[in-house]
């Protein structure tokens, strides 16, 4: 069976280079795969860096019985075959089980890379950014960035970046050999679960499940910050009081509190149009990226931390007593999913006539 590609061929118009990221995204998959192979084998022949194994010395990481020796070849070998598969990507098959295999591939380093990599930590490095580049020019907090936010864990955020370029591009190559605009997914025959109306209605679901998860984490930080024992023993509270370490989580905790009144606004009014109060920009149009970029990271940054907490609690890492120290984020990949569906709920209402297929 072949597939027709239709306007999803077509040039692109005169438009940010950012909204043509369907033609772009395969050359930065290949490019990141080629340069990410080229690592192993530096790595391979002795070069320092190796983020796994026994130099992340961090036992929350899926990989820290990675060896440089199988490892190196590995990462070297997978890198390269992911800088041939997106060339491949780039032409038109007139075979399906080509299609299937490509996009399965895809899918699978995506998932990988975004997902399974990363622990936690990517998480706290990015809550942890904006308070180093806002507290540099006073000294604070008093310990150097690389020591707070090691290479390893760069490097968690580097195999992110990449994840993302290869979901991207399996994306555009599934909707083009779909017979589907690369640029909306539009097809001939859309389905009725795409509408404003039915994003509207499901949409509302997925956000009211992303605000209730952060908002019950937020609930057992603070609670113990007040010197509350909700779900530890008093000893857990005594030594956190001591250490000063409850209020740190406290602090994580409005942070998640905030994004979840944030997520609120993805089926608000002040979601689409700036409210009053914000000087120079009320009554202006949300950019729909201003919303559906950071919701997006943040979704893939909670999911993959829930799975390392799963993995972990699965693997009995935790201990039984204290629950409340690991149960609310034993929720978070379905934090990460709900978020993920509210913010494709945003997205489909809030597009709209497509620029390349005249869709609407």
């Amino acid at each position: 069976m072949t597939h027709k590609t239709g306007v999803q061929d077509a040039q692109p118009r005169s438009v940010p280079w950012w909204r043509q990221w369907p033609y772009w995204a395969g050359y930065v998959a290949g490019i990141w795969s080629l340069l990410y192979g080229l690592l192993g084998i530096f790595w391979a022949f002795g070069g320092v860096g190796f983020p796994f194994g026994t130099n992340d010395q961090a036992v929350v990481s899926v990989l820290s019985g990675l060896s440089v020796e199988l490892g190196a070849p590995l990462i070297a070998v997978l890198g390269f075959t992911g800088a041939v598969v997106a060339v491949l990507m780039r032409r038109t098959w007139n075979d399906d089980r080509m299609h299937g295999v490509l996009i399965v591939f895809g899918v699978v380093v995506a998932v990988t890379l975004t997902l399974i990599i990363p622990d936690y930590r990517a998480l706290m490095a990015v809550a942890y950014a904006p308070i180093f580049l806002l507290g540099a020019p006073f000294g604070w907090p008093p310990v150097s960035f690389s020591k707070a936010i090691p290479w390893p864990v760069l490097n968690q955020l580097l195999c992110i970046a990449g994840g993302g370029a290869w979901g991207a591009a399996t994306l555009a190559y599934w909707r083009r050999t779909r017979a589907r605009c690369m640029f909306c997914g539009r097809s001939g025959a859309n389905a009725n679960w795409t509408t404003a109306e039915a994003a509207t209605r499901w949409g509302r679901w997925a956000v009211a499940i992303a605000v209730s998860i952060p908002t019950l984490y937020a609930i057992t930080r603070w609670a113990w910050a007040l010197g509350i024992p909700l779900g530890v023993d008093q000893a857990f509270l005594n030594n956190g009081q001591s250490d000063g370490f409850l209020w740190a989580g406290a602090g994580l905790a409005t942070v998640a509190l905030g994004g979840a009144i944030l997520t609120i606004g993805l089926i608000q009014p002040w979601g689409e149009t700036f409210p009053r109060w914000i000087p120079y920009l009320a009554g202006k149009r949300v950019p729909p990226a201003l919303a559906i970029v950071p919701a997006s990271l943040i979704a893939i940054l909670v999911t993959e931390a829930g799975l390392m907490y799963n993995r972990l609690w699965l693997g009995g890492f935790f201990p039984p007593n204290n629950p409340a120290i690991y149960a609310p984020e034993l929720l978070w990949p379905l934090w990460g999913a709900s978020l993920a569906v509210a913010t494709r709920a945003y997205a489909l209402r809030r597009r709209g006539r497509c620029a390349w297929c005249e869709g609407s």
